[in-house]
């Protein structure tokens, strides 16, 4: 039943695309295009994702939803956000530090950093600055689609000459038309009391939608929502890093970043041997103790040769892997999960499944990559997938490793024109940039839900089946049996203490007694 309306839901939603889509071409492309960057209107008729993005931030009404496209839409090309690259913006303005983008909170969602302290007012440079806030939220959507920012306000010794309203209404209006569900949360840190009545117009900037995204915290609370490992020292963390430009801070990937992602080519590879060395023999010793070589897993190409082996344990490979159960529809593949990677929380809740479906009449080619190789083994990390068919992947968590919100995956995908099956290692090599489709997914703890003996039940010795059950019964009973003796000694204390209570009453009542008779046998 659950599956029938889910599906049913699925089918809701692509029916609001699929109008959405329409009617912004009707009444908004009639009279002229020109308004639009045509990039833009193709993004908005090939990718649902996108489409929905701005649905579901405006509760899926459809003509809310194509006020915000319209606006979102004509902001990006009065911008040139398609074409902003870093020497487009002022130097200096990388140069103060105001604006950047480093760390993650709690959540793991990425930290988007502003210094008010270093703001200062002036309409000369307004529009550099919008540009500025821009060229950062533009390069990050293009890294990590759909993913959130938490936005920090670090208001550390800034007055009244920081403040600039019409900016702060900027930024509000980026989060909340151009870049919908963009927003996790905005922290204000150590606002001044003489601020209280501005940030009163921003909160009514905001609409009720967002309020609840607003958080005012002294920089003793700063921690609540921001481990101290990403927390400068000034707000009580333990973060050593100091933004300096040359070149832009860039931590979302422990490898190079190109103009479409991530990407190693095999002349870096090579170069990487002695580096990759240790973690290679980490990822090797996870199948035996003995290994003739190590094998790479992470950021590396396969041999074709251990993925052959790979296809006959393949039923092995994914036993115990936790299955996907949400789906991102793309242009060569559909994934599953569509935007988190989840891992149990307990020993045995190590494995994860993604599951690759080809969509085109082509061979698609795919690699996976992590930004921290180790603590996953990836298998297979890198092959291909025949037209119509689904490749499983699984996403295996190292003996002693634990799971961070912090960690993502990198799936990398190419459709393969020629005919045949070419060394994957010289497509990788060849394939242009443009034509490499990414898509990334965070990682996510469930927590296990366990029965109140599960700690005891979880230290007793493996025996057999039917011994280990009788075993277990004899544990409940005596659970039972302690519950109850527990309830009983329970409420003998709480008659003894009520007895006790009384005798108190009763002394004191005594005294009273005594006091007075003693007072009235005094001589006048």
């Amino acid at each position: 039943m659950a599956e029938v309306d889910q599906h049913e839901g699925e089918q809701d939603i692509e029916k609001k695309i699929e109008e959405t889509r329409q009617r912004f071409k009707n009444e908004f492309l009639q009279d002229s295009t020109e308004k639009y960057d045509t990039r833009d209107l193709e993004r908005l008729q090939t990718e649902d994702a996108l489409v929905e993005s701005y649905l579901s931030w405006r509760l899926y009404v459809v003509d809310d939803a194509l006020k915000m496209i319209d606006e979102s839409l004509q902001w990006r090309k009065e911008f040139g956000l398609n074409d902003l690259i870093e020497s487009m913006v002022p130097k200096w303005m990388f140069e103060t530090g105001a604006v950047y983008l480093h760390g993650y909170d709690k959540e793991g969602n990425k930290l988007f950093w502003f210094h008010v302290k270093l703001h200062v007012k002036d309409a000369k440079t307004a529009l550099d600055k919008k540009k500025y806030v821009a060229f950062w939220l533009e390069r990050y959507a293009k890294k990590e689609p759909g993913m959130p920012l938490t936005v920090v306000f670090d208001m550390t010794d800034s007055g009244l000459s920081n403040i600039d309203m019409d900016f702060v209404r900027y930024i509000i209006n980026c989060f909340k038309v151009y870049y919908p569900k963009f927003l996790s949360k905005m922290i204000i840190v150590e606002m001044p009391w003489i601020m209280n009545a501005a940030w009163k117009i921003v909160k009514s900037w905001l609409g009720p939608e967002a309020i609840s995204k607003l958080k005012f915290v002294p920089k003793s609370e700063a921690l609540t929502y921001i481990g101290p490992e990403y927390l400068p020292p000034h707000l009580g963390g333990t973060d050593p890093f100091k933004y300096s430009y040359p070149p832009l801070p860039d931590d979302d990937f422990q490898t190079p970043i190109g103009d479409n992602g991530p990407i190693i080519s095999e002349d870096d590879t090579e170069s990487k041997e002695g580096e990759l060395e240790s973690r290679d023999a980490l990822e090797s010793s996870f199948n035996s103790e003995v290994v003739a070589k190590p094998k790479k897993v992470n950021f590396l190409e396969d041999s074709l040769r251990a993925e052959d082996n790979d296809k006959g344990d393949i039923s092995i490979r994914t036993k115990g892997a936790r299955k996907p159960v949400t789906t991102f529809k793309g242009t060569l593949l559909d994934v599953s999960p569509a935007e988190e990677l989840s891992f149990g929380s307990g020993e045995t809740e190590k494995k994860s499944l993604i599951i690759l479906t080809n969509v085109t009449k082509n061979q698609v080619a795919f690699k996976v990559r992590t930004t921290a190789p180790e603590k996953y083994r990836v298998k297979p990390s890198s092959s291909c997938c025949e037209p119509g068919s689904s490749v499983d992947i699984v996403v295996s968590l190292h003996g002693g490793c634990q799971v961070s919100p912090q960690d993502r995956f990198l799936i990398m995908a190419a459709e393969m024109d020629n005919v045949g099956s070419p060394e994957l290692a010289q497509f990788w090599k060849e394939v242009p940039k443009t034509k490499i489709i990414e898509h990334r997914l965070r990682c996510h703890v469930l927590e296990s839900i366990k029965p109140t003996v599960s700690p005891l039940r979880n230290s007793l010795p493996e025996t057999g089946t039917n011994e280990q059950q009788e075993l277990n019964t004899v544990v409940m009973r005596m659970m039972t049996l302690n519950l109850r003796l527990e309830q009983k000694v329970n409420s003998c204390l709480w008659v003894q203490k009520v007895l006790v209570g009384l005798v108190l009453i009763l002394v004191v009542l005594n005294l009273l007694c005594v006091y007075r008779l003693g007072t009235s046998q005094q001589p006048s």
